[in-house]
């Protein structure tokens, strides 16, 4: 399903469902002393509407930092898996070849197989990207440099293939993550079901007028919920990170 149609799902659903729990409210509930009420109702709601919202807040934020941090460190991984077989050129064969063929190996690797396993929420792809990795610094490490300039280029290989080695680990380690843990999304719906049933409490002479703000608060939130369970995975659902770094790996050395 797509996710514009989808999250229109979830806002109508919690927007109906909320809208017609406040028409029975004010239908058949009592309303002897309901308007009298609402200033007490709105300094709870007040309470807990605005913690239900920092909460919101900063798991969203937290979000949509990892996405951005994953992008980047996709970006990152990819470069550096570039630099270092650029960096290898200058070395001797059989190491020039050797580092070349393992920086392809290793960039299809990552497109064709883990990729689609870190979209699952799959952070163990395998030992192949490992095995390419360990064999392209063991070929750099036990290569001769001939002057001062090979030596150069040998330690600015290793360098760059330590870099690839962090952002690999850094990726596995997101993709393999819970994202939001489920005492953090318990909380997210528990208090997005109190911050819609407090404003129920509230009285006043225009019904119509209390189902609609019921509704769209319910809405609302339910947006929020939506974009919180899109972004759990940052190599999926809406705001997913693609594979097109790698892409562009197997472009510049093929």
């Amino acid at each position: 399903m797509h996710i514009y149609v989808a999250g229109l799902f979830w806002v109508l659903g919690a927007a109906v469902v909320a809208g017609l729990v406040a028409y029975v409210v004010r239908r058949v509930g009592e309303t002897h002393g309901v308007v009298e009420n609402n200033e007490a109702a709105g300094q709870v709601f007040t309470i807990v509407g605005g913690l239900h919202a920092v909460l919101l807040a900063f798991v969203l934020i937290s979000l949509f930092d990892a996405v951005s941090h994953a992008e980047e460190g996709a970006y990152r991984e990819a470069d550096s898996l570039v630099a270092a077989s650029w960096a290898a050129e200058a070395l001797p064969e059989p190491t020039r070849s050797e580092v070349r063929d393992l920086s392809v190996s290793y960039a299809s690797t990552v497109l064709d197989k883990e990729w689609p396993l870190m979209r699952e929420g799959n952070g163990d792809t395998g030992d192949q990207g490992w095995r390419d990795l360990e064999r392209m610094r063991s070929a750099i490490s036990q290569a001769t440099a001939a002057d001062e300039w090979q030596n150069d280029q040998k330690t600015e290989a290793a360098d760059k293939l330590w870099t690839v080695y962090e952002a690999r680990q850094e990726r596995l380690n997101a993709a393999g993550s819970e994202g939001v843990s489920d005492v953090v999304w318990f909380a997210l719906l528990a208090g997005s079901v109190m911050s819609v049933a407090l404003p129920l409490l509230f009285g006043g002479p225009r019904p119509k007028t209390h189902i609609l703000i019921v509704a769209v608060l319910a809405g609302t939130l339910s947006l929020l919920l939506f974009a919180t369970h899109q972004l759990q995975n940052p190599y999926a659902g809406g705001a997913q990170v693609g594979p097109d770094a790698f892409e562009s790996v197997l472009a510049r050395l093929q």
